[in-house]
């Protein structure tokens, strides 16, 4: 399961620059009605992983020879799952991970699963099955000539290629083996309407099922000066905390026209989070600012492809959220996501609801983040609805922001239960 606490604040020992003295740190808060229980961390920079108390007390630490990969989660039965960060030559990027190991409460590692070589990367997320299977977000190598014949704009492909995402499901086979028993490609569901000459041309506005290779950046403009040192800035911070390789900056894509930075990672899904009643996978895609709905109900043959499936549509986008310029629609004004992490399932009773932590860089009215629940448009004997009703709702069900909005902000990673 995942652990953390929405009324419990808790940071590790943080050293201050200058050779000060280390700053304590520990419990924030924790407001009278406060659910009880346990968080579980791992900080970015550390072998070690915590779980902490409602007291912000360390009640239990678990060590490891690598940094992590992003993911930890708690089993049942006291078992860790925590994913390790790996050096990988051709995928270097926020989130990656490549090794997932289980260890006993005692630290022993009973599991150590390596998905990381020149054809693949595991990266950001995973989720442990009721079957004891996990479902594992990962980028695939396509080069620079595929992505142009799949119908990529040339100008948005850099040097590294393109690295469209997949979900594989891993049979775990211990000690230190997985057998691939379920797949889901992004590759296989798209759309573009750049080239008529090369796949996948079609009318994107006509088929919010599928996936505009251009989506990414069809609306953006040239980064401005302003921005290009910000988003440095951000860059070099996310290096320093260890969420992106220690690569230099010189791999970093930096179009003659002035365009944005593009390294391979195009989708940059962050999150995973699986829905058993409904056999759901829903998905937090951070490139588009939204959040997706597949099928897992399928053969692998029919998330290849158009049907199947308890839901008819094989592979295809069941439902999509947050940003609806990426499959034509709308304007600047209709996007409800920037940037989010960390989507989960909510249900209670008939409803099918999601929840996400919107990081909210780039909003028109000023960056601050917020904690968004979304009812979708579902229900168990239709599915979910199409047509206009296809990209409700207008607004979220529920948010959170700080009465001083900008005083809660996160540009990146975070989450919220």
């Amino acid at each position: 399961m995942k652990h953390g606490i929405a009324a419990l604040a808790f940071a590790a020992l943080a050293s201050v620059a200058g050779g000060q003295e280390e700053e304590q740190r520990g419990l924030v808060s924790r407001a009278e009605g406060a659910f009880d229980g346990y968080t579980l961390f791992a900080p970015l920079r550390s072998t070690t992983t915590y779980l902490v108390d409602m007291a912000g007390e360390v009640v239990h630490t678990w060590e490891s020879e690598h940094f992590p990969g992003n993911s930890v989660y708690l089993r049942d039965d006291g078992n860790l799952f925590r994913a390790c960060r790996m050096k990988n030559d051709r995928y270097e990027g926020g989130g990656q991970g490549g090794r997932i190991q289980e260890l006993t409460w005692d630290g022993k590692v009973v599991w150590d699963f390596a998905f990381n070589n020149e054809d693949h990367m595991h990266h950001h997320d995973y989720e442990p099955l009721p079957n004891g299977n996990l479902l594992l977000i990962a980028w695939e190598g396509k080069s620079k000539e595929e992505a142009f014949a799949a119908g990529r704009d040339p100008e948005h492909i850099g040097t590294l290629g393109f690295w469209p995402d997949f979900i594989v499901e891993i049979e775990p086979v211990r000690p230190d083996g997985g057998k691939v028993v379920w797949e889901w490609h992004a590759w296989d569901h798209l759309i573009q309407d750049f080239n008529r000459g090369r796949a996948n041309f079609g009318d994107v506005t006509a088929h919010p099922e599928l996936i505009d290779i251009n989506g990414d950046h069809r609306d953006e403009p040239p980064l401005s000066e302003e921005e290009r040192k910000r988003q440095e800035e951000l860059e070099r911070e996310m290096r320093a905390l260890g969420y992106t390789g220690d690569d230099d900056d010189d791999k970093d894509e930096k179009p003659e026209s002035g365009g944005r930075p593009f390294k391979g990672d195009w989708l940059h899904t962050n999150s995973i989070d699986y829905l058993a009643e409904h056999d759901l996978i829903a998905l937090s895609v951070h490139r588009f600012s939204e959040l997706w709905v597949i099928d897992h109900s399928t053969t692998t043959a029919e998330a290849a492809g158009h049907s199947g499936g308890r839901y008819g549509r094989g592979g295809d986008l069941l439902y999509r959220w947050g940003n609806p310029r990426m499959h034509g629609h709308g304007t600047e004004a209709d996007q409800k996501l920037f940037r989010q992490h960390d989507a989960r399932w909510i249900t209670s009773g008939r409803d099918l609801r999601l929840l996400a932590f919107n990081n909210g860089r780039g909003r028109p009215d000023g960056d601050y983040s917020s904690v968004d629940e979304i009812l979708l448009p579902f229900d168990a004997e239709g599915g979910f609805a199409s047509g206009a009703g296809a990209f409700a709702p207008a607004k979220p069900a529920w948010t959170y922001t700080a009465p001083d909005r900008t005083s809660f902000y996160s540009s990146f990673i975070s989450g919220a239960q």
